[in-house]
């Protein structure tokens, strides 16, 4: 059988770059600025907040849920009519305008900062999808640990790059700051916008485009298609088994995305200048550990990185949960006087290196196992994966949080990445690659 032949460095350079652009409006918006913002400012409701974090849970929760519904089907028909660069395009630009009119959102605006940000998070996760969907076709399987590592690295990057000029030109996030904060929208729209141009010019559409069935519209086929797929997805066993194991990882990563900055500013208390150093830590860290633990699993496969990676999340929400016990231990035995904000930081570079080796690990083992001839397709049910998790995790650490605070509600994470280990352990990625690799389209024409 022929392997694939890698890429031209330019192309896997302007894949990559996408996950540089994208990253200023997963960290600026989700992440570090708004997702802060919307709970302290706009909505307000100190001093637990808890009614802010809700809100923002059933928003994104939304979101991922529009994603769910979608995903799958686009990918069916942009696998057969060869468009998943035109869909990534529309859903690049609608993120960019959903994303720049967040600056018009007022104090107390909630139902409107609420659609903007279901239709910002929904065209930006959706083209998750649709960006993954390119990475088989990238280079030959021993590769793609590497791939997807060098695109999250990038991501880290890109994202360290916007954040750190809007914590210091736009300043810090409050209501006195709130003229100059607003502008976080237009700078993370405007930082997508140029930095994804490299993409768009150099990523390549593979295969023929084929004409539409005479009794078909492109929705009837993406709907025909994936329940083809559905009907033959015991074919695909060790894939399937993968996609459970992500839905719970990726249920306890979404909550990290969402929870950990708004974490670290209502349970820890921390400082501006600890807030951002703690930003700078996780981005590098998790650059850091997307890069090397894609080498790495070049040279030990990938289903054992990513179950290395899993019991490294372990790790790091032990030390978030218990940040003021082990600021204490310190004191005791050391006899330093650690403040628990920085304690915290020892947890977040522990997340970091978590969060880049488990994300690029999740997302090559998917492509080992995808056949070619249905990338979008599967790379639509590795997001209907993760973004029901998304809905799960934070809806569940939002309900959580609501009734015995957030400080403990972090222990739903540990049970999540338990339970994403345990169901790793069926797949056997040769098997599984193997099916991928003889897998035919019977739809394919000659």
């Amino acid at each position: 059988m022929v392997s694939r032949r890698r890429a031209p460095a330019k192309e896997i350079f302007g894949w990559a770059m996408f996950d540089f652009a994208n990253q200023a409006y997963t960290l600026l918006i989700i992440t570090v600025v708004f997702g802060d913002l919307f709970t302290r400012v706009i909505v307000g409701d100190g001093p637990d907040y808890r009614m802010g974090n809700l809100l923002w849970s059933i928003a994104l929760a939304i979101s991922y849920l529009m994603v769910v519904l979608a995903g799958p089907v686009c990918g069916a028909l942009t696998d057969y009519s060869r468009s998943r660069k035109r869909f990534l395009f529309v859903s690049y630009l609608l993120t960019i305008t959903a994303t720049a009119l967040l600056y018009f959102v007022e104090p107390g605006w909630i139902t409107y900062a609420v659609i903007l940000i279901i239709i910002s998070n929904f065209a930006y996760a959706i083209g998750e999808n649709f960006i993954a969907s390119f990475l088989p076709n990238l280079g030959p399987k021993k590769d793609l640990g590497w791939i997807s590592g060098l695109g999250w690295s990038l991501g880290y990057i890109g994202g360290l790059v916007a954040t750190a000029f809007t914590l210091l030109v736009l300043g810090e996030v409050s209501a006195d700051n709130y003229d100059r904060i607003r502008w976080v929208g237009p700078f993370a729209a405007g930082f997508f916008l140029l930095a994804a141009i490299p993409t768009f010019v150099w990523l390549k559409e593979r295969g023929r485009r084929r004409p539409l069935p005479a009794d078909q519209g492109y929705i009837s086929l993406g709907f025909t298609r994936l329940g083809h797929t559905l009907r033959n997805l015991v074919a695909f066993r060790d894939l399937s088994i993968l996609l459970v194991s992500i839905f719970f990882v990726m249920a306890g990563i979404y909550i990290i995305i969402s929870f950990s900055f708004i974490y670290g500013s209502q349970v820890i208390g921390w400082e501006e200048h600890v807030r951002a150093l703690m930003f700078v830590t996780v981005q590098i860290t998790a650059a850091i550990g997307a890069l090397g633990f894609g080498f790495i699993q070049s040279r030990i496969g990938a289903k054992l990185t990513y179950g290395i990676t899993l019991c490294l999340w372990m790790v790091a929400i032990i030390a978030i949960w218990q940040t003021p016990a082990l600021s204490r231990l310190a004191n005791n035995l050391l006899g330093v006087e650690w403040e628990a904000q920085y304690v915290f930081l020892f947890a977040g570079s522990l997340a970091g290196l978590s969060l880049g080796a488990s994300q690029s690990a999740g997302r090559a083992l998917v492509g080992v196992l995808t056949p070619r001839g249905k990338a979008a397709e599967f790379f639509g049910f590795w997001g209907l994966s993760a973004k029901l998790a998304a809905i799960f995790g934070i809806l569940g650490l939002g309900l959580i949080q609501a009734m015995a605070g957030l400080a403990d509600a972090i222990l739903f994470c540990l049970a999540l990445f338990i339970l994403a280990l345990i169901a790793v352990l069926p797949v056997n990625e040769q098997r599984g690659s193997d099916t991928a690799e003889t897998w035919r389209d019977p739809h394919r024409e000659g």
